[in-house]
């Protein structure tokens, strides 16, 4: 639900919070494998230019792969898994992945 949250800072903060010490959690967010930075615009307001700049109305940024520094910067433990790699054609559908996907799969350090 990130890209809906206009403080995803914040939000990325409390789900660093309140994981256990050694807790690991899957934080996928649609993902532009082509785009090295993460875009948003808060001035854009019309729900069909935020439709087809963002891919819905109510997405407030389109993630690009800095989005993995970005969970580091909180402090997570962060690697980038791509599981469709691994998984059979039917797998990746029935899991509703797209080829070559990036989860993050993300740890908090024991400290």
């Amino acid at each position: 639900v990130l890209e809906h949250i206009p403080d995803d800072e914040t939000a990325m903060k409390e789900l660093y919070r309140v994981l256990k010490p050694g807790g690991k959690a899957i934080l996928q967010i649609p993902l532009e494998n082509d785009r090295d930075v993460t875009f948003e615009d808060d001035s854009i307001t019309d729900k069909e230019e935020r439709a087809k700049i963002f891919g819905q109305y109510d997405h407030v940024r389109v993630y690009g792969m800095d989005y993995f520094d970005r969970l580091r910067f909180i402090g997570f433990d962060v690697n980038a898994v791509d599981y469709t790699a691994h998984l059979s054609t039917d797998e990746v559908d029935k899991y509703r992945l797209a080829k070559g996907e990036l989860i993050p799969v993300v740890t908090k350090s024991v400290v």
